[in-house]
């Protein structure tokens, strides 16, 4: 079965797998600047090199330049095992990251391809996602309540129209769901990544693991929040705090516990950039290595 295949291919990707973590490299090349939600966590419009957070990146390339960057990384770090699309907005919200999968499915047919999304736009890509060579997804999920899913996301731009608070929410929240039940069924390897937001959600991610694991996620990363934008004012969660709410899930879905929350233009080994994982007399501080020297297009440029 493709499942099956699938399943150990991912056993490489270094974000699915501890020792994976440790011994493969992952190219995320930053081809997709759009975004079709805003998540109350999340601000893209900065960029500083000692910064290594998602919706990060130096600049945007288009798909050519992506193959080019991807032909002389894997010259240079033959342990990258995985071509990941991150960002730095949604990559469903972005025609460049079909293209540049089909492009990188063509030259690099023994690269795992990999992307994340918010879900929004899924249902509508999937098939396409699956026609590309995408075995490994990614998925954030937050919420499956409308209570609580209302409060993380202020606003969602869907089918040409806006939508806030709660509305915005259930859109989303379904997508998100009907997308990784059809992804799963095509054999897609499905991540659930879940920022754990204190006084939100905290409670909330056992419901959200034993949904997604019922829809066919194979795995799921708890993330700690980064206080930014809409909840600036938030405590992150302590490590004991993270630790054991990933171990409550834990009981449902496994777990992956050594997540970067990378930059959209990360490349090499994430576990050789200095991070580890969390522990109480820890912190996840890192080294983030991403693409500083390839030829690239302005940052206001669009790719669409």
């Amino acid at each position: 079965m493709r499942v099956e295949s699938a399943v150990s291919k991912v056993a490489k990707h270094p974000c699915y797998s501890t020792v994976a973590h440790f011994t493969f490299g992952r190219i995320h090349v930053p081809v997709a600047k759009k975004c079709n939600i805003q998540c109350g966590y999340c601000i893209r419009k900065f960029d500083c090199p000692n910064e290594n957070r998602p919706g990060v990146t130096t600049q945007i390339i288009s798909p050519e330049t992506a193959i080019s960057t991807i032909r002389k990384a894997l010259e240079v770090e033959p342990r990258i095992k995985v071509l990941g699309i991150a960002g730095p907005g949604d990559p469903l919200a972005n025609s460049a990251t079909l293209a540049t999968l089909n492009l990188a499915q063509r030259e690099f047919p023994d690269l795992i391809k990999c992307t994340s999304t918010n879900g929004l736009a899924l249902p509508a890509h999937v098939d396409a996602l699956d026609k590309a060579g995408v075995i490994a997804l990614t998925i954030t999920i937050n919420a499956v309540d409308p209570e609580i899913g209302g409060q993380i996301y202020p606003y969602v731009r869907y089918e040409g129209k806006t939508y806030r608070d709660r509305e915005a929410f259930e859109i989303l929240s379904r997508n998100q769901l009907e997308g990784l039940k059809a992804a799963a069924e095509r054999g897609m390897v499905v991540k659930i990544n879940s920022v754990l937001i204190p006084g939100v959600n905290d409670k909330h991610l056992v419901k959200v693991a034993r949904v997604v694991k019922e829809l066919g996620a194979h795995v799921m990363n708890i993330m700690p929040l980064i206080a930014q934008a809409k909840f600036k004012d938030v405590i992150p969660p302590s490590v004991e705090e993270l630790n054991q709410v990933r171990d409550e899930c834990a009981a449902i879905l496994k777990q992956f516990r050594n997540c970067n929350q990378c930059r959209a233009d990360a490349v090499g080994v994430p576990g050789e950039e200095g991070c580890s994982t969390l522990t109480p007399t820890t912190t996840n501080l890192c080294d983030a290595k991403f693409l500083r020297n390839e030829p690239i297009i302005n940052r206001n440029s669009t790719n669409d």
